[in-house]
């Protein structure tokens, strides 16, 4: 439980209270910086054809592929219907393909093709400077504190997840 001092310092950053400012709000700033890395992000992506969206299901089957798309929806953060539109377009340009799993026909199992880990690895190459510059600064340590608090605030959301 906060006390004094300690409820001072998030009076600010709680729409509760009539102390709240936005830029004392941790979603509005999360929110700002993800919107600005995007709008870095996409226009770079474009120049080789591929949206944020299809950026993310890349990135997702570099650390495994084969992978049910329930689970690639749940990393990127996209409801499934959203997901299969996506997949189609990147089966259309070839980065994926799509077959059920042999174990359970339910299961939609998504691919990475030849031209899809090529694609990665270009849109690695185009993600990697922006990511270099925007971490700049920040010690191991802090770089290891801002991944920590990020993953509690996230903890501390979901059992409020309907």
């Amino acid at each position: 439980m906060r006390k004094g001092s300690d409820m001072d310092a998030f009076r600010s950053g709680n729409p509760g209270t009539p102390d709240f400012r936005v830029k004392r709000y941790p979603f509005y700033l999360l929110n700002r910086l993800v919107s600005r890395y995007n709008l870095i992000i996409e226009g770079r992506l474009r120049t080789m054809g591929l949206d944020i969206p299809s950026w993310r299901v890349l990135m997702i089957l570099g650390e495994r592929s084969p992978r049910p798309a329930r689970e690639i929806a749940e990393a990127a953060v996209i409801n499934l219907s959203t997901l299969t539109r996506i997949l189609q377009r990147m089966t259309a340009l070839e980065l994926v393909t799509t077959a059920p799993s042999p174990e359970d026909g339910r299961v939609t199992l998504v691919e990475l093709t030849r031209e899809g880990e090529e694609g990665l690895r270009d849109a690695r190459l185009i993600a990697s400077p922006v990511y270099e510059h925007v971490t700049r600064g920040l010690s191991p340590e802090e770089f290891e504190q801002l991944i920590s608090l990020l993953d509690r605030l996230h903890d501390n959301l979901e059992p409020l997840v309907p």
